[in-house]
């Protein structure tokens, strides 16, 4: 799927031509330095215990589970090797993220370990030689578990007249800002020594060290009582005792063991307009009007009154620097009455709930739990719906990244395994909006995703077309 000049999709959308491959791994004494390293008094942040924890119990029960986040890009010429080592080193030691890795205790909890001196970071380039497509791919999702230092890659692929960078790395070290850091600051290092000149001097990167003593130091203060916490209580016991589900079928996530991206065009870019002013009519924003719809979507589908959803929030602050390297994502929990609503009280209900509920994304719900132990885990194939605007953090800095000649052809893929989450994106770029949904990759999962698709393009049609819908389903 193209968005702009990028595209996001499954990982065999990745368009790729065979050639010479060299990728970057650490050094023996680079890997001994971190196996010897000491437990950090930096606790580990919530979003990454959960997807710890994930990973250990689907493995541990001869599961997979999606993890890695890949971004590729085609760079014109022939890729100077030691301009490429001097850039992924000094990105790898500019961000602290990097300098960690994550141990299980035999009771159950994950203590982080890290390098205290980022000069013991030493990441080599190895020629593999020339590999086929499918001899890439796997290469590329061949990464250390995120129980191992070192469970990030870097490589090029070298052909006639231009190379293909890629990054590969775990999710446990980034969300999806990784993709405009990397492209701005690995390639952006790499162009100016290329190209004869010298190291790009960078302002400080940040710390994601501080994000996580932060995050603890504030969580811990919470109590069952607390308001943020009481909201999310009330939340996850309307929705069934947990996180909400998918109203459509998707198979047995026990017998799971691939994710696939289906996508649908929803509004073109006058329908994009008209809805926006649909939206503003409401006095609601374009995000609003994207969850009213959604919650349209979920009552004709099942008869629910009420719309329960997820939405992620990059929960960086100004001290953080917006270009900081980790896994700031929050989550909001959304709330629509939807039953004989109007889009437009539907629209202005969506929009009240995510504006009044932006305080949630500090709050991890994964806190919540350890105070209502009650409440449920997430259960595999939640869905969580994410919106991202050509205009906004954190698509801009992708597309500004293009934009500036710094990358070409800029790819962002899941590994292709099963993905823990039911994920839905909705980008509204200068083409118009689209949707696509990584679901299993079961037939059934894929006929109730495009029927899914198939109603949000009606309903989102309707808004455009007239400023209210009717049953479409």
């Amino acid at each position: 799927m193209r968005i702009g000049k990028i595209t996001v999709g499954a990982l065999d959308e990745w368009s790729l031509n065979p050639g010479s491959v060299t990728s970057w791994h650490p050094t023996a004494a680079a890997v001994e330095t971190a196996r010897r390293a000491q437990v950090s008094s930096v606790p580990v942040s919530y979003m990454q215990g959960q997807h710890l924890r994930n990973y250990w119990e689907r493995t541990t029960a001869g599961l997979n589970f999606s993890r890695q986040i890949i971004a590729s890009c085609e760079v014109p010429g022939q890729c100077d090797i030691a301009a490429m080592d001097h850039a992924v080193n000094a990105y790898l030691r500019r961000h602290d993220t990097f300098r960690s890795w994550f141990e299980r205790t035999e009771e159950g909890e994950f203590l982080r370990r890290a390098i205290a001196d980022p000069a013991d970071i030493e990441f080599v380039p190895i020629e593999h030689g020339d590999m086929t497509v499918d001899e890439i791919f796997a290469h590329v999702v061949d990464i250390p578990s995120p129980l191992e230092w070192g469970c990030f890659t870097f490589g090029v692929i070298q052909h006639d007249g231009h190379f293909t960078f890629f990054a590969s790395m775990d999710h446990v070290h980034g969300d999806a800002t990784l993709i405009g850091t990397t492209m701005m600051e690995a390639n952006g290092m790499y162009s100016a020594l290329s190209g004869g000149g010298a190291a790009l001097t960078l302002p400080d990167a940040g710390s994601f060290d501080e994000f996580c003593v932060r995050e603890r130091a504030h969580t811990s203060e919470l109590t069952e009582d607390s308001p943020e916490v009481r909201a999310w209580i009330e939340f996850a016991e309307n929705s069934g005792g947990g996180f909400p589900e998918f109203p459509l079928p998707l198979g047995n996530p026990a017998e799971s063991t691939r994710s696939c991206m289906t996508s649908e065009i929803l509004m073109d870019t006058a329908q994009t307009e008209r809805f926006e002013s649909a939206c503003t009519a409401a006095g609601a924003r374009f995000v609003g009007g994207l969850f009213a719809c959604l919650a349209q979507v979920e009552h004709e589908l099942t008869g629910a009154l009420t719309y329960y959803g997820l939405t992620p929030r990059d929960s960086r602050s100004a001290s953080d620097n917006f270009m900081t390297q980790g896994w700031f994502t929050g989550l909001i929990p959304i709330t629509v009455p939807i039953g004989a609503t109007s889009f437009a009280d539907a629209a202005w209900a969506a929009q009240a709930s995510f504006d009044s509920n932006l305080f949630m994304a500090k709050v991890p719900y994964y806190r919540v739990l350890e105070l209502a132990p009650w409440l449920s885990w997430p259960r595999p194939n939640f869905p969580v719906s994410n919106f991202f605007h050509g205009g906004a953090a954190p698509l801009n800095a992708i597309l500004a990244a293009a934009d500036m000649g710094l990358a070409n052809n800029i790819g962002i893929y899941p590994d292709g395994r099963f993905s823990y989450q039911l994920t839905i994106y909705i980008f509204r770029y200068g083409e118009g909006t689209v949707m696509a949904i990584m679901h299993p990759d079961n037939p059934v999962a894929k006929k109730s995703v495009t029927r899914y698709m198939k109603v949000m393009k009606s309903v989102a049609g309707l808004v455009a077309d007239s400023g209210t819908w009717g049953l479409v389903a």
